[in-house]
């Protein structure tokens, strides 16, 4: 219990009191209050759609989210982007991204950012919608578990160096039974793809990441969650569209 609550203070804004205790034993629960913010994100779907067009609504759900977050991946993503893209050298990349200044990388790429995730919202139709809505903050988050468990940290300290020590097999797996229950139950064969899709790039992100680094760092686990939420959606706006045809019986009725 002391775990959830710690990954709900660090992870959003939601009043439950200061992040303390066991950081490295919350990240099992990351997906749980991923699925939480996807509850949020799906109740003002429904109740905002009663009086507000879906382009309009799916922006206004973007920045509940953002609120909700504290913008603290967002951040994250930022200054990725622009260490990542702007450095030469794994030191030079470090330095960029502790630098509290946006460049020019961070800009462009919070653009892009916003604006695929708030057309991907808006893509994404029945049945699959609500579905959708609910798991894609739980499976980017899973992902964050993922590149936390299996991939190194850049940096002597950091934020989320706290997150390393110990158990980390563990609590992965814990981890993992969150992101797939949901999944299942809620999208089905559907729900099982946008697992695999976030899974697998969230291994695919942590690796290519820490050959840039030498390692993952607290922004990059911010990265990982931007990224995937969009993919997420974009793969959940896919299915949605052409999923009937070429994947009958794969969507839940």
């Amino acid at each position: 219990m002391r775990g959830f609550l710690t990954a709900m203070a660090f992870l959003t804004a939601l009043p439950v009191g200061p992040h303390q205790g066991d950081f490295a034993a919350s990240r099992a629960y990351f997906p749980l209050v991923g699925l939480l913010l996807g509850g949020l994100t799906a109740g003002l779907d429904v109740l905002l759609r009663l009086a507000l067009p879906l382009p309009l609504t799916s922006a206004l759900l973007l920045a509940a989210l953002v609120v909700a977050t504290r913008a603290l991946h967002v951040e994250g993503f930022l200054d990725t982007c622009d260490g990542l893209l702007g450095g030469q050298t794994r030191r030079r990349k470090l330095e960029i991204m502790r630098d509290s200044r946006v460049g020019a990388f961070a800009v462009v790429g919070g653009v892009c950012l916003m604006l695929v995730k708030w057309t991907a919202l808006a893509a994404v139709g029945p049945p699959l919608r609500l579905p959708s809505l609910l798991l894609f903050p739980c499976l980017s988050r899973w992902g964050m578990a993922v590149a936390m468990g299996l991939f190194p940290y850049a940096r002597d300290q950091g934020l989320g160096a706290a997150f390393r020590p110990g158990h980390g097999g563990r609590r992965l797996a814990v981890a993992g039974g969150l992101a797939l229950a949901p999944s299942l139950i809620l999208a089905g064969g559907a729900g099982l793809v946008l697992l695999a899709v976030a899974t697998g790039l969230a291994w695919l992100l942590g690796w290519w990441m820490s050959r840039m680094l030498g390692g993952l760092t607290g922004d990059t686990y911010g990265a990982v969650n931007e990224i995937l939420e969009v993919t997420v959606l974009v793969f959940a706006a896919a299915l949605s569209g052409a999923g009937p045809l070429l994947f009958p019986g794969l969507l839940p009725r």
